[in-house]
């Protein structure tokens, strides 16, 4: 995949992330008022090196239910430890005894009831704890002026899948494969970052990534409501200046590229001609932040190591800041690349 445009050029940083799962930690942030009523039995989950998807599946099965009733609000990294919330509906109102779920990698910290199912998307966001290994150089720089610019908000490389196979997924789905639900989903949002990034990169490169333009979609902080700009004033200006708005990106699909709308996301649409008109067949066109707001950074140097911590909106890759920082190796991906090439 292609090495996006950094807002603040190559980084003076080398580290590696990821050689341990507490390497990585990840704490669901969400705000919902739990009932203690209902039928649903809430559980606050510590998982380490645990697809959240897979315990979803382990959940239904310990309380024979099906998997569509339980619930969780999004996934998380599976080479790490996270913190997230489940919810399992319960298949009479006795419940179950949570305390003898035995599953690897998985510990259940708290059991709460409410009547409503765990929706996705449900969270306002993450907290991310992390310790960067090995660091050369100086990160400090880089460090004082994400927290007060955020970077660019920039969809993860494991959103495309290995090799960018999400992408040749798309290729085959708009050539008129027909894929499984989850297959499909995966191929449409791997195709709309993929332009969505590109889009991004390209106002990187002429620096209006954290700026409001004529034409633009403004997304209010926090939110997913827009408004279109059709120009831009003081009081605009402040308010972006303030991360109170941010210009946005399109998350292509029908509607997307209309003449009135900005003349970079028709370039680099036609670039993507062939995703993009697929999909226009199968999505509607929604709007995403170019610039993503970096929440309680805080940092320490220990020796050659920075560990650091920070709260990002649901949606948003951790890898975006940390790309910023260093140019980084991902322990986990290179020892799966390594375990791929010798067969084991």
């Amino acid at each position: 995949m292609p090495n996006w445009r950094r807002a603040g050029g190559a980084p003076v940083c080398q580290a590696k992330i990821r050689l341990a799962p507490e390497d990585f930690q990840v704490t669901e942030i969400i705000d919902i008022e739990l009932d203690g009523l209902g039928e649903h039995d809430w559980l606050w989950v510590r998982k380490r090196n645990t697809n959240s998807e897979w315990l979803a599946r382990q959940l239904a099965r310990f309380a024979g239910i099906e998997t569509r009733d339980v619930g969780f609000a999004g996934h998380k990294d599976r080479h790490a430890v996270t913190h997230q919330w489940y919810s399992v509906r319960r298949k009479t109102g006795a419940g179950y005894d949570w305390d003898v779920l035995h599953l690897p990698g998985v510990e259940v910290l708290k059991v709460a009831r409410h009547s409503r199912k765990l929706r996705r998307g449900a969270h306002c966001g993450n907290r991310f704890d992390l310790l960067l290994r090995e660091l050369q150089g100086d990160p400090q720089d880089a460090l004082q002026r994400i927290s007060g610019d955020g970077v660019p908000n920039y969809f993860g490389e494991q959103r495309f899948g290995r090799a960018g196979a999400n992408i040749s997924l798309a290729r085959s789905l708009f050539g008129g494969r027909r894929l499984r639900r989850d297959k499909r989903s995966l191929a449409l949002s791997a195709a709309r970052s993929l332009i969505f990034n590109d889009v991004l990169a390209a106002r990187v490169s002429d620096g209006t990534w954290n700026q409001l333009l004529p034409g633009d979609y403004a997304v209010l902080e926090g939110s997913r409501s827009h408004f279109k700009v059709e120009s831009v004033d003081a009081a605009l200006t402040r308010r972006c200046e303030d991360f109170d708005l941010h210009p946005s990106g399109p998350l292509w699909g029908k509607g997307a590229g209309m003449p009135d709308s900005l003349l970079i996301e028709r370039t680099v649409a036609r670039t993507h001609a062939e995703l993009a008109t697929g999909l226009e067949k199968f999505t509607e066109v929604a709007r995403r932040a170019l610039r993503l707001k970096v929440v309680g950074l805080e940092w320490a140097l220990e020796r050659d190591n920075l560990r650091m911590g920070f709260d990002l909106p649901s949606g948003a890759f951790a890898t975006a800041v940390l790309r910023e920082i260093a140019d980084y190796k991902d322990g986990f991906r290179d020892a799966k690349r390594a375990s791929l090439q010798s067969g084991t």
